[in-house]
């Protein structure tokens, strides 16, 4: 099999002094020809050269930018219009493509990606972040006016839901139907490349999820493309057997053809040469690498894993700042294992050792049955070496739909806004932004929002105005885990201690340590307030209390219990010959710096 290949040059419609080049792939075609609107749609006026191994070609000095266009292929005695594969822009996911380049202004911008030891991601989507007007979807210029809000949190990287043009306006956007083109209910190609401009200005890195383990299934064009295809199924695209099939729909493309992998690559690229972007989040990768996305005595597909290798190897050669993400949700090391050690490549991976046994201890109804040993498992958890090769969350996209709430809709059914619910939640949120990995956190978790995620709905912005205690509780919280608060460089370390652990009263305590600046963590996992409580202390540590997640100046409802730094004795707890008393509220994390 190949290891590399070489860039297809001038693909789509290649604007260059005066000049529009036209170039596709469609290797079963009898002919080809370009219509638009610079030949008045005339079927013969224009018609491409053959080139060798299926690519057409053809130059005009008619066509020019922001017309459009569709190709005209011939295929045994049928006349079949499609919008171009490499289209940059399309008038709707089933309209014309629209002739244009992506030279954008970019006033300088010279930003790069923060270290991933630092980095906070926010999970948003565009169309439901900040909509506004119930009869229309969210926008990139709705997110940019909320770019202020999100500094103030103190988050540095957005990682943003599929923008890539979709069937329809209202979507999750994972039902790609024409992956180069931006969905122009959100604003298409310029919305999204002022959206990147202000957050880098803001100091705020954008990663983009794509999804390349199918496409669409509506409005797809690239279905049976140039009019060949066997079993009934979509032609050169795409898988013509049983590996076609996917969850969401027959379009598994074909990872084997090596246009179709260059076809990937390429989009892959556009995201950060075009568009500027700091990484990719690749959906559902373990549907790109087994034909039935890894479950039981599943057959692998070679060549997806060959298509991620490629992209990631040319990615980390050209770019080392840029983060490539998957969502496998496997549990692999192999994932994340370097090209070179046999891997796949990715710089990180959504975590599945993490969210689901920390959701499940939050969301148990009982103290007694609340399992920490599953809290201490998930927090030591690391992949390929390197405690950032994880992302680490409790809410998501998927993990807050598809039948599944909000965290602290989970925990008090009906009751979210209860004291006990939030306060079970923040547990989660300071595990996120403590533990070793690389922290994500979804839109509206930072003001306990409790509704499930809808592409519907909007987020419920009242709730920020309701609860900005707990938005100043997780902006506390953000700023120490990027740094922009001092003496907190242990919590971007790969080293994690387990100080503490007691089943019987559900008091965990664990210390993240690097450059000599150490952060203690204690979390209460039960609803009792423990007073004096012994937790072992190193000798010559001075701790001193940086956050109380049930302080009053957080949200009225909480805790009246003084808490502050510990009393030292001289006492053997935890294999320490010194012991610090602590007050430790019910359902409370306590951090402490030096």
């Amino acid at each position: 099999m190949e290891t590399t290949i070489q860039r297809s040059p001038g693909m789509g419609a290649t604007i260059k002094d005066g000049l529009t080049t036209f170039r596709v792939w469609a290797p079963n075609a009898e002919k080809v020809f370009v219509i638009g609107d610079f030949n008045d749609w005339n079927r013969t006026d224009f018609e491409l050269e053959h080139e060798e191994v299926g690519y057409w070609s053809g130059v005009t000095d008619l066509a020019k930018p922001r017309q459009e266009y569709k190709y005209l292929i011939h295929y045994q005695g049928q006349e079949l219009e499609r919008n171009d594969p490499y289209a940059f822009e399309v008038t709707n996911s089933n309209g014309n493509s629209i002739i244009r380049d992506l030279d954008f202004d970019w006033e300088g911008d010279d930003f790069v990606m923060p270290p991933w030891n630092t980095l906070v991601i926010y999970e948003l989507h565009v169309g439901t972040f900040n909509r506004k007007d119930p009869g229309k979807v969210g926008t990139f210029a709705d997110v940019i006016e909320k770019l202020p809000y999100l500094a103030d949190l103190g988050i540095n990287c957005i990682e943003l839901l599929p923008v890539a043009e979709f069937a329809g306006g209202i979507s999750w956007g994972y039902n790609p139907a024409h992956p180069f083109a931006i969905e122009q209910d959100y604003g298409g190609p310029e919305g999204l490349a002022s959206l990147v401009r202000e957050a880098h200005k803001h100091g705020i890195a954008i990663i983009m999820d794509v999804v390349y383990n199918h496409f669409g299934p509506s409005d797809v064009d690239l279905w049976q493309f140039d009019g060949w295809s066997e079993n009934g199924k979509g032609g050169i695209y795409f898988y013509n057997d049983h590996r076609s099939q996917t969850p969401w729909g027959d379009t598994r493309p074909d990872y084997g053809r090596q246009e179709v992998r260059q076809y990937l690559r390429d989009n892959a690229l556009m995201w950060i040469e075009k568009y500027h972007c700091d990484g990719l989040r690749l959906d559902a990768t373990s549907y790109i690498r087994f034909e039935g996305g890894g479950l039981g005595e599943d057959v692998a597909i070679e060549e997806g894993n060959q298509m991620m290798r490629e992209i990631n190897t040319e990615l980390q050669e050209k770019y080392p700042h840029v983060l490539t993400i998957a969502e496998d949700l496997k549990g692999h090391p192999f994932i994340t294992d370097p090209v070179s050690a046999g891997g796949v490549g990715y710089g990180s991976q959504w975590d599945m050792h993490f969210v689901h046994p920390v959701r499940e201890v939050l969301t148990d109804t009982h103290d007694d049955s609340r399992d920490i040993q599953k809290i201490v498992d998930a927090l030591t958890y690391s992949y390929s070496g390197d405690v950032f090769r994880r992302i680490i969350y409790t809410e998501s996209h998927d993990e807050v739909a598809n039948g599944k709430a909000r965290v602290p809709e989970e925990i008090q059914p009906g009751d979210a806004e209860s004291g006990f619910a939030k306060k079970r939640a923040i547990l989660g949120l300071v595990l996120v932004l403590t533990a070793p990995g690389i922290p994500m956190i979804f839109q509206g978790q930072e003001f306990i929002e409790d509704e499930y995620f809808q592409d519907t709905e909007p987020l419920d912005w009242d709730k920020f105005k309701k609860h900005r205690g707990i938005f100043r509780l997780v902006s506390d919280l953000v700023k120490l885990r990027t740094g922009a608060s001092p003496g907190t460089d242990g919590l971007r370390g790969q080293d994690i201690e387990i100080i503490h652990f007691n089943p019987e009263t559900k008091i965990l305590a664990y210390s993240r340590k690097a450059m000599g600046q150490p952060v203690m963590v204690i979390l209460n996992f039960s609803a009792v307030d423990h007073l004096d409580y012994m937790i072992g202390i190193d000798d010559g540590l001075d701790w001193k209390l940086r956050v109380n997640t049930v302080w009053k100046g957080y949200d009225d409802h909480f805790s009246d219990l003084e808490v502050s730094e510990p009393e030292i004795e001289e006492q053997m707890t935890d294999q320490r010959a010194l012991s610090g008393k602590f007050n430790i509220p019910a359902y409370a994390a306590l951090i402490y710096t030096l």
